[in-house]
């Protein structure tokens, strides 16, 4: 007598076709493949043509003997173009994801071949990989969306105006410091240079003073729009009713966070992003430990820095703001109990811990009404005044 045995028919896996783009300013090199073992299909066309990467797509279908409709994925790396292709794709009907390229395994050998066209070969197999289900062969950068992304320009353009502002600055007392001369920059500069008198009496070389007056009007030029700037991110914060600015109002409620600091949270991270947990979150950052033990080698490296460089910076100096302005509440008292008492090495890794700490308080504070344990609250419109 013969048992019956009931067979599931298995659906193979839908035949895709895999692309990965290598973005350069003048041409772009495109790698084609259908599967694992399959020679990568390489093709060059200029950069930013649309029409041309539509073309090659459909190409590389015949190619393959692929349907005109089968599915193409596709990748590329984070870098200057931004994500307009991304959202291209995405618009087109293919699935795209764009890599963070610190994260891409590389040769660890002193001297290795790297061409663009290597490099996209390398990275459709790459792409292969982690469609099979290999999560980690890299990482996924998240996309905002075109309103979210605008949203940061503000903010960025303030810090690069500043970083500018002091570049300026530096270079007019280092002018003046090869003359044996200091002074402060201030609006008043040009009367008080005709004062400044050299080691021998006379006064500032001709020549000279005419490039510090043209370096202080650029100063005072890039000063106006920093002014500006702030001005208008004032007025956003008393009259706009997003979510974004509210986000933003209740972090200015706690006092030693000001109008920079939850600016940039909110737009770089609080406004857009779904955070999971805290240690997503501390890895958005880049303030997670990376310990390194093999062998009998074993030792702390220190944090990640793999994050969003401009929140890192600013959270360091939110936890000095901290201690300063909420010496009472659980993470000073947290600080003063572990690190304060060290010498300047401990302070500094404390800080660093405090800023962690910090991030995901302010984090709860925001998404589940937690108020930080001990802190002093004050009117947001004060500080947006």
């Amino acid at each position: 007598m013969t048992t019956a045995h009931r067979t599931d028919a298995i659906a193979p896996p839908a035949v895709r076709l895999y692309l990965a783009l290598e973005l350069g300013w003048t041409e772009y090199k495109l790698a084609f493949t259908i599967g694992h073992g399959q020679a990568a299909r390489l093709r060059t066309i200029k950069a930013r043509e649309t029409e041309s990467l539509l073309s090659e797509i459909v190409k590389a279908k015949r190619r393959f003997r692929l349907p005109d409709d089968a599915p193409v994925v596709s990748c590329y790396e984070a870098g200057r173009d931004g994500f307009w292709l991304h959202r291209w794709l995405a618009a087109t009907g293919i699935e795209n994801v764009v890599v963070d390229s610190a994260s891409i395994e590389v040769n660890r050998r002193k001297r290795r071949a790297k061409t663009d066209r290597l490099d996209a070969a390398k990275l459709v197999a790459m792409l292969l990989r982690y469609h099979a289900g290999e999560g980690k062969v890299w990482s996924v950068v998240r996309v905002p969306n075109d309103g979210d992304e605008d949203a940061r320009q503000l903010h960025r353009e303030l810090m690069e105006l500043k970083d500018e502002r002091t570049a300026h600055v530096n270079r007019i007392k280092g002018c003046l410091a090869s003359q044996g001369l200091a002074a402060e920059v201030t609006e008043d500069f040009p009367a008080r240079l005709e004062l400044l008198r050299c080691w021998n009496g006379l006064a500032v070389p001709a020549e000279l003073r005419q490039r510090l007056l043209r370096e202080f009007e650029r100063w005072r030029f890039v000063r106006q729009q920093i002014v500006d700037l702030e001005k208008e991110r004032r007025q956003r914060i008393r009259r706009q009713a997003s979510p974004q600015v509210e986000k933003v109002r209740t972090l200015l409620t706690l006092r030693g966070i000001g109008l920079n600091g939850s600016w940039l949270l909110v737009y770089e991270l609080f406004g857009w992003r779904r955070i999971r947990n805290r240690r997503e979150l501390a890895a958005l950052v880049g303030l997670t430990p990376t310990p390194y033990d093999s062998g009998g080698n074993s030792r702390e490296q220190g944090i990640s820095k793999a994050g969003n460089k401009r929140l890192r910076k600013m959270l360091v100096e939110l936890a000095w703001c901290w201690l300063r302005w909420q010496p009472d509440s659980a993470l000073s008292q947290w600080y003063a109990a572990r690190f304060a008492r060290g010498g300047r090495r401990a302070r500094k890794v404390g800080i660093v811990a405090l800023a962690r700490k910090l991030l995901i308080a302010l984090w709860r504070y925001l998404e589940h009404g937690e108020i930080p344990q001990g802190v002093k609250l004050c009117d947001w419109e004060t500080k947006a005044a």
